[in-house]
């Protein structure tokens, strides 16, 4: 089920909140204060993306962090292209604040003497050489602040009091312009507003694009008042439509995929593939490319690929909804057309069957992402991945199980090898750049292969030489782990592999993995389209955005029962680019052998 927004509204007054709203600073309240004051010190309001990597450091820079290349990497791959301010509290949340201990402790690795200082010949050697390497003007300036009685030396503990003094001055500044704008909103909107304001101070145990939050801080008037009153208050809440919609526990009945008798003789092709949850929300997976020399019947399925060992136990992802759209170009318009999608189904296999032309395929898998989301921190210990055995480094046996599964996951082919193309793919997903020839020429001559592909045990020993490179440091190694959907558990939580099969009756058939990314506006209009065309679209009352701004619409689901969003929350926001619809949400059961209600409050904000 599938919920389709496209609206502009007309004004109303913005509703009073209850003064039993109103709840004390707890410490996470202080928290998001402060993610609101930082990002209000970059951008106008809160409703409005981070939409480059200078943009990320900036406001990183005004939270108090000291963003590196690495952690800039880390949350904006070549795959983003916006996050929001739900993302950007989640990354602050990961990315603790560096203290003076850490501080210290790291200066005292590079004071050879244990006197305190490091001669600046020392700091030029190790910032122009090591790690994310400076130039010499960026650490001479550096030194030209710091070195006030230009002694040749750098006392350290001054400058890590004169660094942590000016992050704390930093913080102090972008709270007190929340405050000044907290002021300006009283005097031009009287306590409804503010009661607003405080409540959007208060969040609850999940982060919320929530109806208190972001209406808040769309209202936001410029510093110097320029924006008048009327303005302001054009930008306000229509009244709510609500839906309701109860469906019955899933049975066996209607459209069941059936194999076609002979299907045994026919010509098959098959691949592996895998869905990876990305930091924004948004969905990275494989597309494929598929070729017919001839018009043929073809039956085509997708489901998720079991890699679990233990005889009647099936990994957790199993669950996790999956379907594949066909694609052709359209004649000579070049213009991409759905020619089928999976609609048919047996257990968590999803397929189509029927005749397809001569020629070349797109093939876009598609998961709702329902049940594919992001997990909260976990309490318990992080994994242990290396140890010593007889002084030397070595691999622990959960880490070697977690690599050897990820070695089954990008096996494409499933030959037990991996080629330089499925290598690639491996490594775009884990650093965003692409292994070239030489550098795999350089692994081939280092690590075990096998008819020039490596070997799983090859792969085990390029990840132990990491390690040793880092001196037994996991970090990186955890880099990659949780690019691949792995939790600090060793569980795979953001990930679903999967496996596509292609039979054809009377042709030959060649399947190829051509890319690694996100379905974009492509894949977004073809379920658009689809879910409109099939019926399973819920379409808001008397909306239809024929202006040429955007409206912001609240959903709220709370009120659901036995029902999982693709949101993953049960209340956020959607902003409805003008004269377009748009697919808000896609809706599943929670167990599929209850009954389940879906029960959904929107309201639009113009």
């Amino acid at each position: 089920m599938s919920t389709q927004l496209g609206s502009i509204a007309t004004t109303s007054p913005l509703p009073r909140q209850p003064e039993s709203g109103r709840s004390r600073h707890t410490e996470e309240e202080i928290f998001y204060r402060n993610c609101r004051a930082a990002y209000l010190s970059v951008f106008r309001t809160s409703l409005e993306n981070i939409t480059s990597k200078d943009q990320l450091c900036l406001v990183l820079q005004q939270a108090g962090r000291n963003p590196s290349k690495k952690m800039l990497g880390k949350y904006w791959t070549q795959y983003t292209e916006k996050l929001n301010f739900d993302d950007f509290c989640e990354i602050l949340k990961n990315e603790k604040l560096t203290g003076k201990n850490e501080l210290m402790k790291a200066f005292k690795k590079l004071d050879l003497n244990n006197d305190g200082y490091i001669t600046h010949e020392e700091l030029f050697k190790i910032l122009t050489t090591n790690g994310e390497r400076m130039t010499y003007e960026e650490v001479k300036k550096i030194i030209d602040e710091v070195d006030i009685n230009n002694d040749g030396k750098l006392d350290y503990n001054e400058f890590c009091k004169l660094f942590l003094a000016t992050v704390e001055t930093s913080q102090k500044n972008s709270l007190a312009r929340l405050e000044a704008i907290t002021k300006i909103k009283q005097q031009q909107f009287g306590s409804s507003t503010v009661a607003l304001l405080e409540l959007s101070s208060s969040t609850s145990s999940k982060p919320l694009l929530a109806t208190s939050r972001n209406p808040e801080t769309d209202l936001i008037p410029k510093v110097d008042g320029r924006l008048s009153s009327r303005t302001l208050s054009a930008r306000s809440r229509k009244a709510s439509t609500t839906s309701t919609i109860t469906m019955a526990a899933t049975t066996a009945k209607g459209l069941k995929l059936t194999e076609p008798k002979s299907m045994k003789n026919w010509q098959h092709a098959w691949s592996k593939g895998c869905f990876f949850l990305e930091e924004d929300g948004g969905i990275v997976s494989h597309q494929y490319r598929l070729e017919l020399h001839q018009t043929t019947n073809v039956y085509l399925t997708i489901r998720p690929l079991n890699l679990s060992e233990s005889e009647g136990k099936l990994s957790p992802w199993m669950n996790v909804d999956t379907s594949l759209y066909v694609l052709r170009i359209d004649g000579d318009s070049e213009v991409l057309e759905v020619v089928c999608a999976t609609e048919l189904r047996e257990k968590e296999k999803f397929g189509w069957k029927g005749e397809l032309r001569s020629g070349i395929y797109h093939l876009l898998p598609f998961t709702t992402g329902c049940r594919l989301r992001k997990r909260r921190k976990s309490k318990t210990r992080e994994a242990k991945l290396v140890h010593r055995e007889d002084g030397n480094l070595a691999l622990t046996k959960e880490f070697r199980a977690a690599l050897s599964d990820i070695f089954e996951i990008i096996d494409l082919d499933g030959n037990g090898l991996l080629s330089f193309d499925e290598y690639n793919f491996f490594e775009l997903r884990t650093s965003g750049e692409k292994c070239d020839r030489g550098a795999w020429v350089v692994c081939q001559e280092n690590f075990d292969t096998r008819q020039n592909e490596l070997t799983r045990q090859g792969f085990m020993d390029l990840n132990l030489m990491e390690a040793n490179d880092r001196e037994g440091d996991p970090k990186d190694l955890w880099v990659t782990l949780e690019s691949m959907g792995y939790s600090k558990t060793l569980e795979m939580h953001e990930a679903c592999p999967f496996v596509i099969n292609i039979y054809a009756e009377d042709s030959k058939l060649k399947l190829t993995p051509v890319s690694l990314e996100t379905g974009g506006n492509l894949l977004n209009s073809v379920i658009c389209k689809s879910v409109i065309s099939n019926g399973e679209a819920k379409a808001m009352k008397n909306c239809s955005n024929l202006s040429e701004t955007r409206v912001i619409v609240h959903v709220n689901n709370e009120q659901s029962k036995n029902c999982v969003s693709s949101r993953g929350l049960s209340i956020f926001a959607v902003e409805v680019p003008p004269r377009t619809t748009t697919v808000c949400q896609h809706v599943m059961p929670i167990n599929e052998k209850l009954e389940w209600i879906y029960s959904c409050t929107e309201s639009i904000v113009t």
